[in-house]
């Protein structure tokens, strides 16, 4: 039995961005200085980004239109096809219909590149040379190199030392596209030289590389930073996936009742789920909702609704989010991309007011459903969306322990073809399962700023 796909034309790639912000039931708290505890504005933002993205920050508008230069970039890759997963639904014995939209077609390998092509475009635009970021697990890294190749700037990448020293293939593939990379904490900027002096073997964190990123950005005339989630606009950009699968689930003749993103810093998630929760918004169907995230990770499910940094450094703006507290450093799961100790202020804010759900998940449940996947549909998942289809292949045995039908959907947003290293400890037995660090939570909750 061949699964069943769903393809748009060309054409059909998204015009424009949904925004989510048009229709949220609440506004999100402000962004507030780091100095001052005061919001901030689009002058305070200006040393780290572009002034258009800034104004996509601020913006109230339901559509913000997708450069022509991008979309033609969107088109090496998009639209991404939806797949129907007949033949993980007969091995699951299951009534449920199960679809997947699968972003791991595109040159780096996940959905990373349509927010890497647009910051890119926005970058060049204003005469920016070069882009200081940071990556977990090398996905918006590479993606990122790829697109200051389309777009003909300089890319400093600070990798989190536990995904450098895991997955050399992503930084080679990183470097083949052009871009400089480092291990975070480096040798390179104060904040990293300062970790290192205090703990000579630190894993690293995103946060950490985070600080590392925005240091560069400040001290390089004619760089700008660049971030792959957490951010606004960054889930702005994603929202293109959710658009597409929403008119490819139309083509399949189905509607969702359960959608599923794996949930990190909130992007992959955010750009399967919005437009769907604009829909609901609307007046429209209201959806099962569910965001999956680490166990060793917890934010959603675990951490605290309040103001705190998104980086180790304390050098970013406070922002109103899930955290685990800006200090605190997740174990070196292979599921990099998801070592955040913080949420996106949006997603956090549709948490915190029940208009989606979280599970948090297990390392080694997440591969066996990895594996499961892989060998019903072929495709090996990269370590981050086997949270979610870990969630999707639950939600499937419930439809058939209860004896009801059920669509579910859910998004493989990156393939697995660079952690086989990851894949071999699972299949040996040595991968190991973090349990929730209750004690390192509630010391770096202990740190949190003042509100």
């Amino acid at each position: 039995m061949a699964r069943t796909r769903f393809m748009l034309d060309e054409d059909q790639i998204p015009r424009d961005w949904y925004n989510i912000a048009a229709d949220l039931p609440v506004a999100p708290p402000p962004v507030l200085h780091p100095g001052t505890g005061q919001p901030i504005g689009p002058g305070d933002l200006a040393p780290l980004f572009p002034m258009e993205l800034i104004k996509q920050v601020v913006s109230q508008d339901r559509e913000i239109e997708i450069p022509e230069p991008v979309r033609d970039a969107y088109r090496l890759y998009r639209p991404s096809p939806l797949y129907r997963a007949r033949r993980l639904e007969q091995a699951l014995d299951t009534p449920a219909h199960i679809y997947y939209k699968y972003e791991g077609n595109s040159p780096s390998g996940s959905h990373k590149p349509n927010t890497a092509l647009a910051q890119a475009y926005y970058m060049k635009a204003e005469g920016v040379t070069r882009m200081a970021t940071e990556t977990g697990a090398g996905q918006w890294g590479s993606a990122l190199a790829f697109a200051g190749a389309m777009f003909g700037l300089d890319v400093q990448v600070y990798m989190v030392r536990a995904s450098y020293d895991q997955k050399p293939y992503r930084r080679i593939l990183m470097e083949t596209y052009g871009a400089q990379v480092v291990p975070s904490p480096s040798t390179d900027t104060e904040v990293g030289r300062r970790t290192l002096a205090e703990a000579p073997g630190h894993t690293g964190s995103l946060g950490l590389a985070i600080s590392e990123a925005i240091e560069d950005t400040v001290t390089h005339p004619g760089t700008k930073y660049s971030l792959g989630s957490v951010f606004d606009f960054v889930l702005l950009h994603q929202t293109v996936i959710g658009q597409e699968s929403i008119v490819q689930m139309e083509m399949a003749g189905e509607e969702p009742d359960v959608i599923i993103g794996c949930a990190g810093g909130g992007s992959n998630f955010a750009g399967l789920t919005f437009p769907w929760l604009g829909r609901t918004f609307r007046g429209g169907r209201k959806y099962r909702v569910i965001a999956a995230e680490p166990e060793a990770a917890p934010s959603l499910t675990r951490g605290v609704y309040t103001y705190d940094f998104g980086d180790t450094a304390m050098m970013t703006p406070l922002i109103k989010m899930h955290t685990l507290g800006h200090g605190f450093i997740p174990e070196p799961i292979h599921a990099g991309g998801l070592r955040y100790h913080g949420m996106s202020p949006l997603v956090s804010l549709l948490k915190e007011n029940g208009d989606i759900e979280a599970q948090a998940i297990h390392q080694r449940s997440s591969f066996a459903a990895g594996v499961q996947f892989a060998r019903a549909e072929g495709i090996l998942p990269a370590p981050e969306p086997t949270h979610a289809i870990r969630v999707a292949v639950d939600e499937a045995l419930a439809a058939k322990a209860a004896g009801e039908p059920r669509v579910i959907l859910f998004n493989l947003c990156g393939h697995g073809n660079f952690d086989l290293a990851a894949y071999e400890k699972y299949l040996d037995g040595s991968l190991e399962d973090y349990e929730y660090p209750a004690e390192a939570v509630k010391e770096a909750l202990a740190g949190l700023p003042a509100r």
